[in-house]
């Protein structure tokens, strides 16, 4: 599995499910018709990509017999095991029944060794993040379990609504920033600390969300709306799938409330017309490859993540360094120029805390443009990769991401190579 791409998000739709679905008459139930799957034609769908390695998950809607949850997982497992290397697999559970959803998941991890569950952000009205879940959290949690969340329909729905917009084109979005916010506000990730989420198509509405999330908080809190919620824990736990309308723009979004070590390939095979994803997966690895301030991260985005997340690989997925050992960027920002007083104090103690209190960061040095002061420069100078990703990590360098992503009006993270690594090294030589 060394440098094929792993994809997180593919489906499987077995014929037990379409069966149980056509004898409900729920078929319909998503406002679109199911496509068929096919393992072969998966495959082949693979080898011309240059995938290797593809993690099913049953589709949507939730089945509503725990006979045909269990049929599904069996069948992803028989794949799995007549295809070493090439699938993986996460298991459905009969949800909303939690003590029938915890006896299949004990029989899905121990018999058919899942490597993971699959939950919808909603089970008949069964929202995650509810209480009565904490149960099957707790399991999920002593198992050190990866979840990999799917929307489903909303329940209860508003099929007018629904018929006007179709649900893949909105509503799941809002469906998976409602139940990732719903886990968030009651701190379940924080609580269940082994516990890892991937969130599918780039991440919804939450890099949008999750600042107003944090903003609003205090008012929530004093009004006894929510409890403590403990951001760095929650977010930690959140990996993104890029399934769907990936972009540069998409990534650089999603960078201001994650870290490039939790960005992963996903995509939604077999929703999409095959050809249709090869050319996704060409453009992504193309811009991945010549946009300056991304092509760090495409091996990890493309396999070194979801290798480091499935327990494929034990070496800590870090950025391509293409500097040598030192780490340069010339973070090239514009400010919105009512926010202008307020981002410059952020940005000072930012850099200042940094400087001071973590030793893999070298330099941290903001200037403002004498022609425009809302243009910024930071000049940006890292020990190492791993430095830099611990940074990300701050509390303090979180608190300058969250609270500024607001005043700031574009953003540019271009890599610098120095051409002369020795010279770079001699200047803070002689500083001392």
């Amino acid at each position: 599995m060394a440098q094929g791409v792993i994809d997180v998000h593919s489906h499987i739709i077995t014929s037990e499910f379409l069966s149980a679905l056509e004898s409900e008459g729920r078929l319909m139930d998503e406002g679109f018709p199911l496509p068929k799957y096919d393992a072969d034609a998966h495959l082949k769908w693979m080898d011309e990509a240059g995938v290797q390695t593809s993690v099913l998950t049953l589709a949507a809607p939730q089945p509503t017999s725990a006979k045909v949850v269990r049929r599904t997982n069996e069948v992803a497992a028989e794949l799995k095991r007549k295809h070493p290397g090439r699938f993986l697999f996460f298991a459905a559970l009969p949800l909303p029944d939690v003590d029938a959803a915890i006896r299949e998941a004990v029989y899905a991890l121990d018999t058919l060794k899942a490597d993971g569950i699959k939950l919808a952000t909603n089970a008949n009205g069964q929202y995650l993040g509810a209480p009565e879940l904490d149960t099957l959290f707790s399991f999920l949690n002593e198992r050190k379990a990866v979840i990999i969340l799917h929307p489903h329909r909303p329940e209860p729905v508003n099929k007018q609504v629904m018929q006007q917009t179709p649900l893949a084109m909105q509503e799941y979005l809002s469906e998976t920033t409602r139940a990732v916010s719903n886990m968030i506000s009651h701190n379940v990730l924080a609580r269940y600390k082994n516990i890892k989420v991937v969130v599918p198509h780039c991440g919804a509405y939450l890099p949008l969300s999750i600042p107003r999330m944090k903003s609003l908080t205090p008012v929530m809190q004093k009004n006894k709306m929510v409890g403590e919620i403990d951001w760095e824990a929650n977010l930690a736990a959140l990996y993104y799938d890029l399934a769907g309308a990936h972009s540069p723009e998409v990534i650089r979004m999603l960078l201001t409330i994650t870290t490039p070590d939790h960005l992963l390939y996903g995509s939604d095979y077999p929703y999409v017309a095959p050809q249709m994803l090869t050319q996704s997966l060409q453009r992504m690895k193309q811009y991945l490859t010549t946009e300056p301030d991304l092509r760090p991260f495409r091996e990890m985005i493309l396999h070194k993540n979801a290798e480091w997340l499935q327990g494929l690989s034990q070496t800590k997925p870090v950025a391509d360094n293409y500097n040598g050992k030192m780490i340069c960027r010339l973070a090239e920002i514009e400010v919105y120029p009512k926010y202008l007083t307020e981002y410059l104090s952020y940005a000072n103690e930012v850099d200042r805390l940094s400087v001071e209190r973590e030793p893999g960061v070298v330099c941290l040095f903001p200037m403002q443009s004498a022609e425009d002061s809302t243009r910024i420069r930071i000049l940006e100078i890292y020990a190492s990769e791993e430095a830099y990703q611990q940074h990300l990590k701050t509390e303090h360098f979180q608190k300058y991401k969250q609270g500024t992503l607001h005043m700031v009006k574009s953003l540019k993270l271009p890599t610098m190579k120095p051409l002369d690594s020795n010279t770079m090294k001699l200047i803070f030589e002689k500083q001392k």
